[in-house]
């Protein structure tokens, strides 16, 4: 989580974990550049989750080169469809437009995990 101060850091780990433990499914946010094109970027920090990418979704932030991916596991895109995702990174998109990032990222995470929750 470079680029963000420890009071916003410790808010995405909150973050995080409430939508873990409501959905059942591993949160994981990256901000910063990728090595190489950023949804193969995205995808190999998701395999690198290991045993846990099945149930796993992957956030992966660019703000410099205005990027944004989320990834999703095998078992995790049955709580959440390609649709609900798309939806999210619009929205997250706008909040980042306006230079809202922890607050794009915390509507994000809280939103996949409410609708993975509800598919639960």
């Amino acid at each position: 989580m470079r680029g963000l101060n420890a009071t916003q850091a410790d808010d995405l780990r909150q973050a995080m974990h409430t939508a873990e433990r409501r959905s059942g499914l591993r949160f994981g946010v990256f901000v910063g550049e990728p090595v190489g094109g950023r949804r193969h970027f995205a995808e190999r920090l998701h395999a690198a989750l290991g045993e846990e990418a099945d149930d796993a979704v992957v956030v992966f932030v660019d703000p410099t080169g205005r990027a944004l991916e989320i990834v999703t596991g095998e078992h995790a895109r049955r709580q959440l469809s390609d649709g609900a995702c798309r939806m999210t990174a619009m929205s997250m998109a706008t909040a980042f437009s306006v230079g809202d990032l922890v607050g794009g990222l915390l509507y994000g995470i809280a939103a996949l995990g409410e609708q993975a929750t509800a598919r639960r």
